[in-house]
């Protein structure tokens, strides 16, 4: 069945769960663990969920459907699951919810069976793969009131053109790309979302065009590695249609940044093995290519790195920084580091420590490695003893802030142009925004300044924001 057979059946599954729930204004809940894919995956189900009738709540009391879209990269997901679950069975007993389980950690099998075994009252299972069937498997737990796995372990077909609710009306992130072929020995992301799959350009600059109509200012693109896009197609020979030049993610950061109304560009996350010299030169070229690039390091030592499959040494990570420091003026860097990769010694993760002293990256997300059933990383010996990995993660953490407190420095004193996304969170009297370079600004403002990119003069620093001033 072709992908727009399959989107026009689950339209008219939608239809029907429409008008079961006619006039009963039904409200669902959804919580979504993970990355920012899984918040696009979020976004879709809410779209489908809300053109069937049901409106969104936060109260998960008064919820009639109640929807989980999970991830599996780290264990605490795992037990704020159950723990969830567990709250909600009285609920259910008392007022008939519709619970549904999916995302990744539905596609591995020893999760699904401990649901089964241990929370029969679950009514829907579905995977990565099947996220655009949701409405007919509502329907049947509805209608023929029956407990439902929906779950694939091949590859899914890109499906397009599924209703979609985004969280903002400033902000869109755009997928590109599904999967990953990387099998970095501590991810489960390559098993439970596929092989690389890249969605066709016309798709994509049409999707941003849209957005940019409805008054989009930034986008993110997203990908499990976005900056090997197209290329699994170019190298196996796999047909797909170029669009206005379009054949690689160079040429699609350069066809986006063309399109009028767009004034942001983002994406997450690349892999620096991946990062060519034409992707550096469009970074470049482009000027509503943010200039905080995002370049997950890991592991600063070359031995760890092998064994973690990055298929890079901290020698060539760095002359990477160099050369894209270079050419990118103004360019900033985030990262992503593991802290206590199995067989890690305390001279190994110093050569992390030193990575961080020499590059000083604007923003580090950091984390104690958790195994993940299925990994090779799971199967290793010598796993670092919990205590050992939190010292050396409140060592990183320590020399990442020392760091970011130096780099706020450099912003007082200067115009910073800033997209304000509405009041503060933490003081209503306070606008929020971010620059160019994520950092969070904070100011005193007009609310009709929402959605606009204004000009603001950087008066102090508070290590996770900055003040600004009209």
């Amino acid at each position: 069945m072709s992908e727009a057979n399959e989107i026009e059946i689950q339209e008219q599954y939608i239809e029907k769960v429409k008008n079961i729930n006619k006039d009963k204004n039904l409200k669902y809940t959804i919580l979504t663990m993970g990355c920012q894919l899984n918040e696009n995956d979020s976004e879709k189900l809410c779209g489908m969920i809300e053109k069937m009738g049901y409106t969104r709540t936060e109260n998960q009391k008064e919820a009639d459907l109640a929807l989980f879209n999970t991830c599996c990269v780290r264990e605490n997901a795992e037990d704020k699951l159950f723990g969830k679950l567990g709250e909600l069975k009285r609920i259910k007993e008392d007022k008939g919810l519709i619970i549904a389980i999916g995302g990744c950690m539905m596609q591995e099998k020893h999760i699904t069976d401990k649901i089964k075994e241990s929370y029969p009252f679950v009514d829907i299972l579905f995977g990565t793969h099947t996220l655009h069937k949701f409405p007919e498997d509502l329907y049947k737990a509805i209608e023929e009131k029956r407990k439902l796995e929906d779950i694939l372990d091949i590859d899914g077909k890109i499906y397009e053109g599924l209703p979609i609710k985004r969280n903002s009306n400033i902000k869109a992130s755009v997928t590109i790309m599904n999967g990953c072929n990387n099998f970095c020995t501590y991810c489960i992301v390559p098993y439970v979302r596929g092989r690389e799959r890249s969605r066709a350009p016309k798709d994509i600059i049409n999707e941003v065009r849209d957005l940019a109509t409805q008054g989009y200012k930034e986008i993110t693109l997203l990908g499990q590695n976005v900056n090997s896009y197209l290329r699994v197609e170019r190298e196996k020979g796999i047909k797909f249609e170029e669009y206005e030049g379009v054949n690689s993610f160079a040429t699609l950061l350069r066809a986006i940044n063309k399109i009028d109304g767009i004034e942001r560009i983002r994406f997450v996350s690349p892999h620096p093995k991946d990062f060519t010299d034409d992707v550096i030169q469009a970074i470049k070229d482009c000027e509503k290519v943010c200039k905080l690039i995002h370049l997950p390091l890991q592991s600063g030592n070359t031995k760890v790195l092998k064994e973690m499959n990055r298929k890079y040494t901290k020698e060539q990570y760095l002359e990477l920084v160099e050369k894209m420091k270079k050419e990118i003026p103004n360019l900033t860097l985030s990262t992503d580091i593991i802290v206590g990769f199995p067989g890690e010694t305390d001279e190994e993760f110093e050569d992390t420590l030193d990575v961080v002293r020499k590059v000083k990256f604007e923003q580090v997300y950091m984390f104690i490695y958790s195994r993940r059933v299925g990994t090779p990383g799971d199967r290793m010996e010598n796993q670092i003893p919990e205590e050992i990995k939190h010292k050396r993660f409140d060592k990183l953490k320590a020399l990442a802030e020392s760091q970011i407190e130096e780099n706020n420095q450099k912003y007082i004193g200067t115009i910073q142009k800033v997209l304000v996304e509405g009041e503060s969170k933490n003081n209503e009297k306070m606008l929020t925004g971010r620059t160019d370079s994520n950092k969070v600004v904070i100011f005193e403002g007009d609310k009709h300044l929402k959605d606009q990119i204004i000009d603001l003069k950087i008066v102090s620093e508070h290590m996770w924001y900055l003040k600004g001033e009209q």
